[in-house]
């Protein structure tokens, strides 16, 4: 893989897999007399589920559209989509300075996580001021309306779960739910980028002293098109409240707290419980599944 990215001439020394992904495997390589690299590998196909299907393309074809923030991202300098030497999907980038922000966290004290939050909240309004041209994954399929966007993810999350053994006659329910409520979901229709997976985990941060500064964003294979509040980023940011991590909302700006708004977010909020519950599945957090449901079946309450 390295020989086909940069010719026979690099010696690659050693090879390192790094933990905290959930879905593509990840390798620190290192090389004589040349800087370090990161190689990702995705899974094969056959293990990809609907809602997971041809990340790292997605994520490939969504870097034009990450300007507002290119200083802060890794540069791509090799990807191979034929599977002529492995046969999965495999891309090598630059490695960013700092370390992951949930670890910088753990050797700074709550008062200086402020700063953190506020400088992530402004990285998410730029993103999601970048306009786009259809509804869905950047790679496709596209849709001219967002509630057809909304519907097509919910569907293939369900079958994704019943693939795999898991209940998911509440992610059903919640399919039917957002049919009643297409006006609701088409009212503000203007695709917007939305970061898909943002949050402290794929952020870094400056090691050592000094502020708790973010040095690089990461992971955007599960990029698309939509509205601001259905993303990944204002999901998280919602979830708890803090007086540090209530600094993301002086930089991106308040939610709208109009009655309409309120229950697309809801809608939103199933969309990524479902996703949560296929991710645990997945990694082997069975003991973690029976809070997906409750909190699923809270949030169905409140949208009958």
């Amino acid at each position: 893989m390295c020989r086909r990215a940069f010719g026979s001439g690099r010696q690659v020394v050693s090879v390192v897999e790094l933990g905290g992904g959930m879905y593509n495997n990840t390798y620190r390589v290192e090389f004589a007399g040349e800087q370090p690299v990161i190689l990702r590998v995705a899974p094969e196909p056959s293990r990809q589920s609907r809602i997971e299907r041809e990340l790292m393309r997605n994520e490939h074809a969504v870097q034009p559209f990450l300007a507002p923030i290119a200083s802060l991202l890794p540069r791509i300098l090799a990807v191979d989509f034929t599977h002529q030497i492995i046969s999965r999907d495999w891309m090598i980038q630059s490695l960013l300075p700092g370390v992951p922000a949930p670890e910088g966290f753990k050797i700074r004290p709550r008062s200086e996580w402020g700063p953190f939050f506020a400088q992530l909240g402004a990285i998410t309004r730029q993103l999601h001021d970048v306009r786009g041209p259809h509804f869905g994954p950047i790679t496709g399929p596209g849709f001219s309306r967002w509630s057809d966007a909304v519907i097509a993810v919910l569907q293939h999350t369900a079958a994704d779960l019943e693939d795999v053994g898991l209940d998911a006659r509440d992610v059903r329910e919640a399919v039917a739910i957002a049919e009643k409520n297409r006006p609701l979901l088409d009212e503000a229709a203007k695709p917007r980028l939305l970061t898909g997976d943002l949050f402290t985990i794929n952020c870094l941060v400056r090691d050592g002293d000094g502020p708790l500064t973010i040095t690089g964003v990461i992971d955007f294979d599960r990029a698309t098109w939509g509205l601001p509040d259905a993303d990944w980023t204002i999901f998280m940011a919602s979830r708890r409240t803090s007086t540090e991590r209530d600094e993301f909302w002086t930089t991106y700006g308040p939610l709208s707290t109009d009655a309409a708004a309120v229950q697309r977010r809801l809608i939103y909020r199933v969309v990524h419980l479902g996703a949560i519950r296929l991710e645990r599945q997945r990694t082997g957090r069975v003991d973690a599944l029976a809070e997906s449901y409750e909190e699923m079946s809270e949030v169905l309450a409140g949208l009958r």
